[in-house]
């Protein structure tokens, strides 16, 4: 099977034994605590499910702006983006100590792990938009990534960390969250020798689904990871229960059985296009895929990337032999009227963008919203009808 991300085998930082948990529980009642942010907390959660590996921790003030500027860590490490903890203060806060780290996103905030401080740093006005600059491409406020950033605060807590649950992801999506450990664990039992994963924050129309066959079809995989992200979005984007309920319904329909395993991840987006695709790859790798699908502004937001920045970067920035998984590059899918199936727009030269059944995200929410059925030839039935029901429920 595939190796992790620099490392011989997976480092979950999730305490597995109960005993053991129970009592870092127990003791991190008496401990000085921090309030994470959204994102930290999610650090925390991939920390703790393997998709971090080999990091044991939240990186230093040194690593960070490595890291943006290079993509290496200050010890050479490959690592495309920081990972962070940031708080608005820190004064109770020593290196050395243990702190109990608290859950933003849970009712009366309660531990998500425990960490033991190395250093207590601060980044700066021109360090913050150093690193926004060289991750996001940006440092246009108007970018949710950014945004997203720029809001936490400007101390910065570095250390190893053990984490303690997985916040409320396992609770929320019991059916679909799942642990880097827990998705090799399934690759491997399904017999699996080649492995495609396929990265979602939307629902699955057509032409996502027929992506996810012609990437399998053409790299000889036995099966494909739709890998869903279950954490924050930005406004307006579909919740992650809806978009769960529709590709369930999508793969049980129109997927030979065990071709397909469904699962969720708990991260927040950051929306960095190229380097956020670095990022995934790296994820899919350490949950053991072999090849892994990048499209047509992936993980992008607005105009703030070129349509093909996330393939790019894989042949421009990342040296050869730092990632094991290979990478898909796909083009922008859709149905063809002339040929009577889904293909990649590029491989059908002869056609004209009349010869395709298009529509934009705003038009087919429009229709949606009013009780309207995209095109079959767009969404599958089943699926928009999930989708109808979302948006009269609103």
């Amino acid at each position: 099977m595939i190796k992790p991300h620099g490392s011989a085998e997976l480092t979950p930082l999730y305490v597995e034994h109960a005993d053991e948990r129970r009592a870092l529980t127990e003791q991190a009642q008496s401990l000085n605590s921090v309030l994470l942010s959204s994102a930290g907390a999610a650090n925390a959660v991939m920390l703790g499910a393997g998709y971090f590996t080999p990091l044991s921790g939240y990186m230093d003030k040194a690593d960070a702006l490595s890291v943006a500027d290079s993509m290496r860590t200050d010890n050479g490490l490959f690592w495309p983006t920081p990972v962070l903890c940031l708080v608005d203060s820190a004064d109770h806060i020593a290196p050395g100590q243990s702190i109990a780290l608290n859950d933003p996103n849970v009712a009366d905030n309660p531990v998500l792990g425990v960490m033991e401080v190395d250093k207590v740093e601060t980044l700066s006005e021109h360090d913050m938009a150093y690193i926004s600059e060289k991750v996001y491409r940006t440092m246009d406020i108007a970018h949710p990534g950014v945004a997203a950033f720029k809001n936490q605060g400007r101390k910065l807590l570095s250390g190893a960390v053990k984490v303690l649950n997985f916040s409320y992801f396992k609770t929320e999506f019991a059916e679909t969250f799942r642990t880097a450990v827990e998705i090799r664990a399934a690759i491997k039992h399904s017999g699996w020798k080649k492995t495609v994963a396929f990265q979602t924050r939307n629902p699955m129309h057509r032409a996502h689904e027929e992506l996810c066959r012609i990437a399998m079809r053409r790299v000889g995989a036995d099966g494909c990871v739709i890998h869903m992200l279950l954490g924050k979005l930005k406004p307006g984007d579909i919740p992650a229960t809806v978009r769960a309920a529709t590709i369930s319904k999508m793969v049980e329909l129109y997927f030979p059985k065990n071709t397909v395993i469904i699962a969720g991840y708990g991260f927040d987006m950051l929306y960095a296009g190229p380097r956020e695709a670095v990022l995934h790859a790296i994820f899919r790798q350490n949950m053991g895929a072999t090849h892994f699908i990048i499209g047509r502004d992936h993980a992008g937001v607005g105009d703030y990337y070129g349509a093909f920045d996330a393939q790019t970067i894989f042949d421009e920035e990342v040296p050869k032999g730092e990632l094991a998984i290979e990478i898909f590059n796909a083009d922008h899918t859709a149905y063809s009227k002339k040929l009577d199936k889904v293909v990649m727009m590029r491989e059908a030269p002869d056609h004209n963008m009349e010869d395709f059944v298009l529509l934009s995200g705003t038009k087919v929410r429009e229709m949606l919203s009013h009780g309207i059925a995209p095109p079959a030839e767009f969404s599958r039935p089943e699926v928009a009808q999930i989708l109808m029901d979302y948006y009269r429920s609103k």
